[in-house]
């Protein structure tokens, strides 16, 4: 693994640290896109973690694209129009589809400023909460392109129609108590209590039963696109895997029996 991504794990919660602080962590990294495309590929296939948390270090969350390569014209920016479309779809768009899937609840702690392809990653994972010093803002325009990573159909479904075409076309950034009140965030900190709130957090989801938890994330993502109805019938299926874990027979008794449950993902 890269020391561009510094993972660690405690207890059931695996923390994602994206360290590229002399980039502003920018995500035009290839070694970056592929250690987090792994990562989250590794913490899918571990049924140990629970919960996942999402940073950045230095001053920024992310910067988002590399103006340096944009200027270049390297990494996913060289190339004729094809090249890019690939050099897309093989690179930020893969990081943001293991992002998206990632199968665990996936809280974002951020740090800084999250900005363009930042700000969408944000909006790909389940939970944000942020430091008084965050910001986000959906600038792609104001370097002159479009949100390539999936931002247009993400940021929309955080903030609404609205305040998300205020941002796409403006490229305004919006500070942490904003994002609060327009719910793209769950609560803003005091920088040094950042990670401490988002490992109570995780610490708090990591209680519950494991098959549960990823099951229970799937059915909202799934509630996202799909017809009530569909959903039901998914439930179901669901609700009748879970009759039959350990887990649930151990979650009954230990609120019948006043203590503490002891799950295994069985």
């Amino acid at each position: 693994m890269t020391d561009k991504l510094l993972v660690t794990k405690e207890g059931h919660v695996v923390t994602l640290t994206l360290n590229m602080p002399e980039t502003r962590n920018a995500l035009t990294d290839a070694d970056l896109c592929d250690a987090l495309v792994n990562a989250l590929h590794t913490i899918n296939a571990d049924q140990s973690v629970r919960c996942a948390i999402l940073t950045g270090t230095g001053k920024a969350f992310s910067s988002g694209g590399n103006l340096k390569h944009m200027q270049e014209k390297s990494s996913i920016f060289g190339g004729d129009a094809i090249d890019a479309k690939d050099r897309y779809r093989e690179g930020i768009q893969r990081v943001a589809r293991a992002v998206w899937e990632c199968e665990v609840p996936l809280i974002a702690a951020v740090n800084g400023p999250a900005y363009g392809a930042g700000c969408d990653m944000t909006c790909m994972c389940d939970i944000r909460i942020a430091s008084s010093r965050a910001t986000f803002a959906e600038n792609f325009v104001r370097v002159g392109l479009i949100s390539g990573d999936g931002g247009a159909w993400l940021l929309p479904r955080q903030v609404g129609l609205s305040r998300a075409a205020e941002m796409t076309f403006t490229g305004d950034p919006v500070d942490a108590e904003t994002a609060l009140s327009w719910g793209l965030v769950s609560k803003v900190t005091e920088p040094e209590e950042l990670l401490p709130e988002a490992n109570r957090l995780a610490s708090r989801i990591a209680q519950n039963p494991p098959r549960q938890l990823r099951m229970a994330k799937r059915l909202l993502r799934e509630g996202l696109n799909t017809r009530f109805d569909s959903l039901l019938q998914l439930a179901a299926v669901y609700q009748g895997a879970c009759h039959q874990t350990e887990d649930h027979s151990e979650a009954v008794d230990a609120l019948l029996e006043k203590r503490a449950p002891q799950f295994t993902g069985r």
